[in-house]
Parts: structure tokens; C-alpha cells; sequence
């Protein structure tokens, strides 16, 4: 299988983590699910705020403040356009869990008790325990769709739940442990039968594939910068601007803020009503200058070369004796789960990184779900498209003498 959509060896020179050597070996990353690598061009430009226009954003006068609001807020308006929403539609948080968390507290006052929350089996902890916890505090009835033998969601036990109680449905857009793709287009529409907000945790698609939230229709939908060769501590939160305007806000403090009496306070417009205090101006520039990154690459071009990698990935693992793997059949995808019999998915990425492959292992913050399914976690790869064939022959030549090594 040969792969032309991208020219991978002139895009590998842009990263310069993946011309590491890990214990005497080259450096194999296949762990992009928990994060990407960054390209230089983000590097530098989070570099080239320090160095060269460092100041604060927003009330400032002079010219360094003024260059830096004007980096910050088109950062904002490039992320818009990377999903297809309007300006004020766009958040900046520190990631998917804090995105996650705002919606928790700020949606919470326009629940009462006996209502009901929509989650899946498969959901990342980010996406269940705030309506978990709110759940408790607020007396709220918290259901989950269950996943089907072949790792996919059930449908019909999704529709089962729906009801006039129903008032959120939060969905991973792509499971993390098995890279089940849910078709967030059909919940919404189931979901908005019944009236309820949709909420997608986009967290592990969004640098996969092109992503329109009006085409989606859902209410709100969060994502992480860092997985998407952006900054840490960067994410985003989009929500419909009707909604957000009701919305209270989840922090308070500078910025935030219009006009402060010591008796009262005016919010300010979106989306700053949004982000108190001083934000992540180096990292929410690096995340624009990300965005701009993949669109020069080509979302379908990703999409492309990462599913067909991942086809030829499944199929190499499959040579590997003993091995179990937790996919969709027939589904494509760059994450990919599986264990090794009788080794622990510790010792098999312990081992690995003895070989200079980095994969991650455990229960992939799922623990729910790794409960269900009877697992103590899985050994997991997740592909990027600066991954290669011959990486994926290594990593298998790599299980292979680890099978031999338990014999």
C-alpha cells in the first residue's frame, strides 16, 4: 500500500521531536491521540510573541498590547473559520475538560431535578464525571448508551433513552480507545426531537478530519489544541450564539467584564464574557498558526492518509501471534487498541520504548469502560500523518519479539 497524498518525509522535517533518538533508537511516535508533536512553525511563533511583542491583551494602549490583542483575537477568527462558526461563537479554554467543565456549570442553572443527561458507554472522563458530579448536586438522572459487541454505539438503545426528561446529550465525536467514529449529525437530530442541547467532544477528530458545525448542528462542541499540533493548556469551546448570550459565565474577574459597580457587574460581549482574567495569549496564537498548518496541509488529505495507514496498520498487527484487538470491523481509523496475551499493556509499551516506539497503555481514561468490557486497559497506537509504513513494520517486529520474550 502506497500512500500519495502527501509528500510525509518533507513534512517529518518540520518536527524536530521526530528526529530524536529514544535509547539508542529512532524515535517511533505513535502516541498522537494523547498528543501531537508541533511543527516549527508553531514554535516559533509562540517564540516570537516572547521575543518580540510580549505584553497583555485587551485595554492596552501601547503598541506591544495592540500587536498582541490583534495576534490573539485573529487566532480566534482563524478557528472560527477552521470549523465554519462565527466569531463570537469561539472560546478559548485551557483544553476539552475545561470546555466541558464550563458547560457542566454554566448549563447547570437551567436544570432541575429528575432531569436527564445522555452520556455514552465509551465517553473519556472529561465528558462524564462534570455531568456525573453535577448530576449528584443537582439530583440529575444520568443515562448511558451502550456500545454493541463491535465496539460501535447502539443506536437504538440511544433513541431508547431519549425522552421529554431528556434536556443534555454529550457524545465523544470519536471514541479514544477504539477510534469509533459516532455520527454526531444523526444524535443531534434524534436529540433535538426531544429539545435537548447537544454537546460533541471533538477532542479526537478534530485534527482528522474537517469539521462544520453548522453541518453537525450541534449546540456546543470542545476540543483540545494540544492534539492538534497546537500549544498545551490551549482548547476551544464553540457554542451557538443565542445560547451563549443567556449563558452565565463560568469564571468571573477581569476581561470578563463590561462595567463594575461595587454593587453590580455588566458582562462583556462574546466571546470575552467567557475568558476571565488573563488568557493563554502565547498558545492560543500558536493553536492559529496550527489551524493554518493543517488547512496548507488539507483536511482531506489527513483523512485521507491517516485511515488508509490505519488500514494497513490493523492488518500488520493481525501477523502479531497472540494478539487482541478492539476496533470496529471494517471501520477506518488511526487508533487503534489491542493486548498482547498473558502481558500486561505495561510491560508491552515499557518494552516498545526499550525499542524507541512510544505508544500509550492503560485504561486511556475510561475506566468505566475498561470495567464493562472486563479489561485492566489496552496497549494503544494513534497515527498522524507524519507516521510512515515502515514505523508500523517496526512497532510489529517490535510485538513480535516481546510474544517471544513471554513464551
Amino acid at each position: 500500500m502506497q500512500v500519495q497524498t502527501l509528500n510525509v518525509n518533507e513534512i517529518r522535517k518540520d518536527f524536530p521531536t521526530l528526529s530524536k533518538n529514544v535509547n539508542n533508537h529512532k524515535l517511533v511516535y505513535l502516541d498522537n491521540a494523547a498528543t501531537t508533536q508541533k511543527p516549527r512553525h508553531v514554535i516559533k511563533a509562540v517564540q516570537d510573541y516572547y521575543e518580540n511583542y510580549n505584553s497583555n491583551v485587551h485595554r492596552g494602549i501601547h503598541t506591544l498590547s495592540e500587536e498582541a490583542t490583534l495576534q490573539y483575537e485573529e487566532a480566534h477568527k482563524k478557528v472560527a473559520s477552521f470549523i465554519n462558526a462565527g466569531f463570537e461563537e469561539v472560546i478559548f479554554t485551557k483544553g476539552t475538560t475545561e470546555s466541558i467543565n464550563l458547560l457542566a456549570y454554566s448549563l447547570s442553572e437551567w436544570l432541575k431535578e429528575n432531569d436527564e443527561i445522555i452520556l455514552t458507554e465509551m465517553e473519556h472522563h472529561a465528558n462524564l464525571v462534570p455531568w456525573q458530579q453535577l448530576a449528584k448536586r443537582k439530583k440529575l438522572r444520568l443515562k448511558f448508551a451502550r456500545i454493541k459487541e463491535d465496539y460501535t454505539l447502539d443506536m437504538d438503545h440511544f433513541k431508547s433513552l431519549l425522552n421529554e426528561n431528556t434536556k443534555i446529550v454529550s457524545v465523544c465525536h470519536a471514541s479514544n480507545v477504539f477510534g469509533t467514529i459516532n455520527d454526531v449529525k444523526k444524535i443531534s437530530e434524534l436529540a433535538h426531537e426531544y429539545n435537548a442541547l447537544v454537546i460533541a467532544d471533538s477532542a479526537q477528530v478534530i485534527s482528522h478530519m474537517k469539521i462544520d458545525v453548522k453541518d453537525l448542528d450541534v449546540d456546543f462542541l470542545a476540543f483540545s489544541g494540544h492534539k492538534m499540533l497546537a500549544p498545551t493548556g490551549i482548547g476551544v469551546l464553540y457554542g451557538r450564539k443565542e445560547l451563549l448570550k443567556t449563558m452565565q459565565p463560568f469564571l468571573f474577574g477581569g476581561d470578563m467584564i463590561k462595567e463594575v459597580t461595587f454593587e453590580e457587574s455588566k458582562w462583556n460581549d462574546l466571546p470575552w464574557k467567557f475568558e476571565a482574567g488573563t488568557p493563554n495569549i502565547s498558545s492560543g496564537i500558536g493553536l492559529g498558526v496550527a489551524v493554518e498548518y493543517l488547512k496548507n496541509v488539507g483536511m482531506n488529505n489527513i483523512k485521507s492518509y491517516t485511515e488508509e495507514l490505519g488500514k494497513y496498520a490493523l492488518e500488520k498487527l493481525k501477523e502479531v501471534p497472540g494478539i487482541e484487538l478492539y476496533n470496529p470491523e471494517g471501520q477506518k481509523t488511526s487508533v487503534i487498541s489491542f493486548n498482547l496475551k498473558g502481558v500486561h499493556s505495561h510491560d508491552v509499551a515499557t518494552l516498545l520504548n526499550h525499542e524507541g516506539i512510544a505508544i500509550r497503555a492503560g485504561h486511556h481514561c475510561a475506566m468505566p469502560l475498561m470495567n464493562k468490557l472486563n479489561l485492566d486497559g489496552t496497549s494503544r497506537i494513534s497515527l498522524y500523518f507524519y507516521n510512515t509504513e515502515e514505523e508500523i513494520d517496526k512497532l510489529v517486529e517490535s510485538l513480535k519479539k516481546i510474544v517471544r520474550l513471554f513464551e
